[in-house]
């Protein structure tokens, strides 16, 4: 159950009330935590803040490697005599 932020106050339906007994006076709380509901009929609209949405993977493009030819090249290398 959600207990901090905003979300608390969308999705949590709290009461609070006092019973006045002999021996003193009971206290009960009850919270309940309501469901999404997209249409906003009988729950929030928003979402919870923590809801994934795993998306499909998107085509990967073929890759095509080019390759270049290139001439050999004829190098002089200098030697120490």
């Amino acid at each position: 159950m959600i207990s901090a932020g905003h979300p608390v106050k969308e999705y949590i339906d709290s009461a609070v009330r006092h019973v006045l007994l002999r021996q003193g006076v009971l206290g009960i709380k009850v919270k309940i935590m309501l469901d999404w509901d997209p249409k906003g009929k009988q729950g929030p609209v928003t979402p919870l803040p923590d809801l994934v949405t795993i998306h499909p993977p998107k085509e990967e493009e073929e890759f095509r490697e080019t390759v270049t030819v290139v001439p050999p090249t004829n190098i002089v290398v200098p030697m120490a005599v």
